[in-house]
């Protein structure tokens, strides 16, 4: 069995998004409408299996927390539940996650990076320290906190650094459930309901 390598699965994503969006392009409405029911009909599917799975694991109680833990670590099954909003992990926890694992690159740098808030996906921070006093450095240090923030949270809308005059915007595209409790594609979604708050009454 072989599985994903990195590229391949950054390719493999955005190509998923780039189809879903030129289905919305179809010039005849009859094919568009019948195309965009029968991705809906399929996403629903899985989704109602995944979340299915995801409650079978949470009732395990810790034992099912560990498990979150490692699907939050496999890169290709994050991003299968990051593309269903259904992430064990909350964005926060991931956005600061990531910003723990570059914080010795950029000390290495004499910098640092401070997490001010997440709205609506969009992420602000605060770079600090001497690199602040070369413009070179500031950028490097800022593609390393967007290449780490992006590859822990894709559903990052933008990213936005004090100091630093443009922000990074990501196409990702998630797949949710409507107010009938259907999936819908694409929209953004904040429902991620995963019984994390079950576990924390075990």
């Amino acid at each position: 069995m072989s599985f994903l390598e990195d590229e391949d699965l950054s390719g493999s994503i955005e190509q998923i998004e780039s189809l879903i969006l030129k289905l919305e392009e179809l010039p005849d409405p009859s094919a568009r409408a019948t195309a965009v029911a029968l991705l809906q009909a399929l996403m629903e599917f899985h989704g109602e299996a995944l979340d299915r799975l995801m409650e079978i694991v949470a009732s395990r109680g810790q034992e099912g927390y560990a498990i979150f833990e490692k699907f939050s670590e496999d890169e290709l099954i994050s991003n299968l539940l990051l593309l269903y909003g259904l992430h064990p992990l909350p964005l926060e926890t991931r956005v600061a996650e990531a910003l723990e694992k570059v914080r010795p690159h950029l000390d290495s740098h004499g910098g640092n990076v401070q997490l001010l808030g997440i709205n609506d996906g969009v992420v602000r921070l605060r770079l600090e320290g001497t690199c602040r006093s070369c413009p070179s450095s500031m950028e490097t240090l800022k593609l390393a906190i967007e290449a780490a923030i992006f590859a822990a949270a894709p559903d990052v809308v933008s990213i936005e650094a004090e100091g630093v005059s443009t922000s990074t915007q990501t196409s990702f595209v998630q797949i949710g459930k409507n107010g009938n409790g259907h999936r819908s594609i694409p929209v953004n979604i904040s429902d991620c309901h995963l019984p994390i708050a079950e576990l924390e009454k075990v």
